[in-house]
């Protein structure tokens, strides 16, 4: 997936160096691939980003590596690589044209009640195969409604800051977020006993 480039300084890195490396990118390639692949829901569009970022990582690697928040630092890389690459191909985003004049206000009631999956469940769906049979609902999804609940779910954003990142309005982001979790409930409903939910 990674293919080397040289250290910033232009000086060969040292044998430690490449080593640390590879293992910061064995232990975090899962990672940082889903984080991509859950935004943009493509995968050699994610592997393209995972690549990009650790392609960064290396060039900053004299900083990260004895860095308590590498971890941190390429997840975010990572997702903003992702968001810019859904903001450049946004006129592309596939939108239910009947429901364009139906966003929420602010304050519409509901939004967060029925038919919603509670974080906690997300959460808790931790085998490979509830993950994958997640993954694959959540690819299926419209790609605004996709991003924002990946933002939100998984990636702890807040409503105002998914807003912000994505230049929409606050009740565009509350009333994506409510649809896809009811389209994702919805879907996950004939396999419910497999998930536990």
């Amino acid at each position: 997936m990674f293919s080397r480039h040289p250290h910033p300084t232009g000086a060969e890195p040292r044998v430690s160096d490449s080593k640390e490396f590879e293992d910061f990118l064995l232990s975090h390639q899962d990672m940082v691939y889903a984080t991509a692949f859950r935004i943009v829901s493509h995968e050699s569009e994610a592997r393209d980003i995972a690549q990009e970022s650790f392609i960064r990582a290396w060039r900053h690697w004299s900083e990260l590596s004895r860095n308590p928040a590498a971890s941190g630092w390429i997840r975010t890389v990572a997702r903003n690589l992702s968001l810019n690459h859904v903001q450049r191909h946004r006129a592309r985003w596939s939108v239910f044209s009947d429901l364009k004049a139906d966003h929420a206000d602010d304050d519409a009631p509901g939004l967060d009640s029925t038919f919603s999956i509670p974080d906690s469940q997300l959460q808790e769906l931790l085998t490979r195969e509830q993950r994958e049979i997640l993954e694959s609902g959540i690819a299926r999804l419209p790609r605004d409604q996709r991003v924002a609940l990946v933002l939100f779910h998984f990636e702890d954003l807040d409503y105002n800051e998914i807003a912000q990142q994505l230049g929409i309005s606050l009740g565009k982001v509350k009333t994506d977020i409510h649809r896809a979790r009811l389209a994702l409930w919805k879907s996950l409903q004939p396999r419910r006993e497999e998930l536990g939910i």
